[in-house]
């Protein structure tokens, strides 16, 4: 299992980049269990949520699951908003999405 933790800004440009590449990676394995801790994103646009779903689905394609921790208020807004809150299992922190894979 991967924990990532992100943090700072997730927008466009290095922010989103370097999650794209830390998910990647994270992903390259046969059935990747992946926790995105976003405890410390500090603000989130377009493209960062872009990069979340875009993990999201490359985990699912390697037979895998990606399950997000700790949100930050307005991160959890921006996916409420945008429905793909949805699409993921949500914890409120890092060890209860750990336990979850086991």
């Amino acid at each position: 299992m991967n924990v990532v933790n992100a943090s700072g800004r997730i927008t466009l440009g290095p922010g989103s980049r370097a999650l794209r590449e830390t998910l990647l990676r994270a992903a390259a394995v046969e059935n990747p269990k992946i926790v995105l801790n976003l405890s410390g994103v500090s603000a989130l646009d377009s493209a960062g949520l872009g990069e979340v779903v875009s993990g999201f689905t490359n985990a699912r394609s390697r037979g895998g699951v990606m399950k997000l921790a700790a949100l930050p208020k307005r991160v959890e807004e921006l996916l409420r908003m945008t429905s793909v809150y949805r699409l993921f299992e949500v914890h409120h922190d890092e060890a209860g999405a750990v336990r979850s894979f086991q």
